[in-house]
């Protein structure tokens, strides 16, 4: 679990992002900081048991600067109000699909997949699955599965409005080949973040994706 002072610097950072806020409360952070890595660490011990490849990572190594690069941005807040971490076997700016954790007041989540792959990845993650079809909804269609995530995120932004170049309109597999992303998450409730049972229900949820981060880092290499 996390401390209670770890959501209420998330909380108070929400509503106050600038940087004289921040310089004033720098211990603060550090300490949310130290106790959100000391957290990740533990998860990382304990499903390394499930998934040798994740077991050896270090936590400060998994998780995301706090500092927003807003250079392209028209909100410059300079500060994301999360912390986040990426648990993936070739690291947080890996190819391959990972476990991820974030965790924001009001917006936490657990989950993982594959977000955004750039184009050569993709297209061989839509291969193997117009390849093997009946292996890829096995796994998303799996009761662990569906009862932690319900299903893929299928927001409109992380799917094309047809069927892509080199694949087949008619396919069986086409309402999976628009997708650009192909990522699960279940949401964690605030109250959820400061009790005990947080481990294990993070936990829980990485045992229920990782066959679907199997199946999509089959020809993914770093």
């Amino acid at each position: 679990m996390l401390q209670s002072s770890t959501v209420s610097f998330l909380k108070a950072l929400k509503k106050n992002n600038n940087k004289p806020w921040f310089d004033e409360h720098r211990k603060n952070y550090e300490a949310a900081k130290k106790d959100f890595e000391g957290f990740v660490q533990q998860v990382i011990a304990a499903h390394g048991k499930n998934d040798p490849q994740i077991a050896d990572l270090v936590a400060k190594n998994c998780m995301f600067r706090i500092n927003r690069d807003v250079r392209f941005s028209k909100d410059k807040s300079p500060y994301k109000t999360n912390f986040g971490a990426s648990i993936n076997p070739g690291g947080k700016k890996s190819l391959r699909a990972g476990y991820y954790i974030h965790i924001e007041a009001g917006k936490s989540f657990v989950g993982g997949g594959l977000f955004m792959p750039q184009p050569p990845e993709l297209k061989k993650v839509r291969q193997e699955i117009d390849y093997n079809l009946s292996d890829f909804k096995a796994i998303i269609q799996d009761k662990k599965f569906n009862s932690t995530f319900g299903s893929l995120s299928n927001d409109a932004d992380l799917k094309l409005s047809r069927v892509p170049q080199g694949f087949e309109k008619e396919s069986p597999a086409a309402e999976f080949l628009v997708y650009k992303s192909f990522i699960a998450i279940q949401p964690i409730a605030d109250t959820a973040l400061t009790d005990k049972s947080l481990g294990r229900e993070i936990i829980k949820a990485f045992v229920a994706i990782q066959p679907l981060l199997r199946f999509l880092n089959r020809n993914i290499e770093d």
